[in-house]
């Protein structure tokens, strides 16, 4: 084999070398390539999850914050609308007080009240002897219809009259105004067994307030209503 053969072959070798060199090189780039966009499909993919967790996460706070704006307008509006009933119940009952007043200020029809009240405490006491109190204002027209309501319970009850001891402390008086703030009466009687252990309120306020309690159901019922209307 003379010298340009043997140079032919080794040039052939060299191509075949830089052949396989290159093939292998581009194997090892394609494995690379893939391996880099499977690895950047992934890191895409983690990140794509946390921004759907983090969007989810900040969209459940938006719904709760939602939710609890929602539940304080709602028991505002409720406390709007106890708050209203409230200012009409207690208006409502100041005027049925001042409506006592003019009662108290009627003397025959006031008188007649009285007789009846003491009456009335007379039967619920059933005693044979009791203390009355009332307003100092009132003490002259209770004892002049004393006897009257002493007579008329022994009829009803079929029993001897009982002793009545008008009482030297009284009840508060009347308001010195609409406004005031002061203990105050509005007229009736209190009358008690002489130990003390058994107490009939009497007196209009008193009356009023049971009155009041009875009936609140019925006035809230319609005054949701109108206050809502």
């Amino acid at each position: 084999m003379n010298d340009g053969d043997v140079s032919r072959q080794i040039q052939q070798m060299v191509r075949f070398i830089r052949q396989e060199a290159e093939e292998k090189a581009n194997e090892i780039s394609v494995s690379a390539e893939e391996e880099f966009n499977i690895e950047k499909l992934q890191i895409v993919e983690v990140e794509r999850r946390k921004i759907k967790q983090e969007y989810e996460r900040k969209a459940k706070q938006v719904e709760v914050r939602k939710k609890i704006q929602y539940s304080m307008q709602l028991n505002a509006s409720r406390l709007k609308v106890l708050q209203a009933q409230d200012d009409l119940v207690n208006s409502i009952k100041e005027s049925a007080r001042k409506e006592l007043l003019r009662l108290s200020n009627d003397k025959r029809g006031y008188k007649k009240l009285l007789k009846a009240l003491i009456v009335q405490s007379l039967v619920r006491l059933r005693e044979v002897a009791v203390l009355l109190r009332c307003r100092e204002v009132d003490r002259k027209v209770v004892e002049s219809v004393l006897e009257e309501a002493k007579r008329e319970y022994a009829e009803k009850l079929k029993v001897q009259p009982p002793k009545i001891t008008i009482d030297n402390v009284y009840l508060p008086p009347p308001p010195s105004n609409a406004d005031s703030h002061d203990p105050y009466c509005s007229g009736g009687v209190v009358l008690a067994s002489e130990d003390g252990k058994i107490v009939c309120e009497n007196t209009l306020d008193a009356r009023l307030d049971v009155a009041f309690r009875q009936k609140l159901p019925e006035i809230r019922r319609r005054l949701v209503g109108q206050v809502g209307a």
